[in-house]
């Protein structure tokens, strides 16, 4: 399995960062992980929009699923449109970011599929366990497994102990962290922490933890270090063109 980070930047996107943007690969498989702001343009710099074989969506905020209407529009509109993209997310998240073209101009670009968090499906070689996390609206954790590997995702959420069960052995977890040390108390049901995100991977005995949506102007390297001195083993920063191969 291959990670590669095409942003990771929590709101809105910066000069040099994108949203959340995540490109999974395995067995020649290639699936786009919460397509959000400004994600689109770092896909192009290593695929072109015809190589991704599925979208999988957490939750409808745009930070993590605006990026799938210029998708769209690349591959429907191009002279030799590619085949339907199966697309996933949870029922009704994608209803604003669909709801930006006519329905007739996209429609042959995408086969929507709808699931309630805490269903298990597959998408090509993946094996899909998603779990209800507490965040403003319905988002869907992630947990990615293959034969030599497992991946878990937690979208943007807040505490809860169903995440350690949701990364329970996962070879690479990739957590939101939109502060480091507290959450401002409106927040603090529906996002997390660098040093929850370090305790939840040690609970839950992960090989690794990659830090994602961090809030824009947070100093990455702060980040990691707080979560590290929770998690005790390696921790990255979800910064553009991260690769990791946790398993292969």
């Amino acid at each position: 399995m291959r990670l590669t980070v095409l942003g990771g930047c929590g709101a809105w996107p910066t000069a040099v960062q994108a949203c959340s943007g995540y490109l999974v690969e395995y067995d020649g498989f290639r699936l786009l992980l919460d397509p959000g702001y400004a994600s689109l343009p770092r896909l192009l710099h290593h695929h072109t929009v015809d190589a991704v074989d599925a979208v999988l969506v957490s939750h409808g905020h745009p930070d993590h699923c605006a990026d799938l209407n210029p998708l769209l529009r690349a591959r429907g509109l191009s002279d030799d449109p590619p085949p339907a993209l199966p697309v996933y997310a949870p029922h009704g998240a994608l209803d604003a970011v669909l709801a930006l073209d006519r329905p007739s101009m996209l429609a042959a670009a995408y086969r929507l599929h709808e699931f309630t968090p805490g269903d298990r499906f597959e998408i090509g070689p993946f094996t899909v366990g998603t779990r209800l996390l507490p965040h403003f609206v319905p988002n869907a954790g992630i947990r990615l497994a293959t034969p030599h590997g497992v991946l878990a995702y937690t979208g943007d959420t807040g505490p809860s102990a169903d995440i350690p069960r949701l990364a329970e052995g996962a070879d690479l977890f990739l957590s939101e962290a939109t502060y480091i040390h507290r959450v401002p108390d409106g927040d603090a049901p529906c996002l997390l922490t660098a040093r929850l995100a370090g305790q939840y991977a040690q609970q839950a005995g992960a090989a690794r933890l990659v830090l994602t949506h961090l809030w824009p102007g947070t100093d990455p390297a702060t980040a990691r270090d707080v979560a590290a001195e929770l998690f005790g083993r390696r921790v990255d920063v979800a910064l553009p063109d991260l690769v990791v191969e946790p398993a292969s």
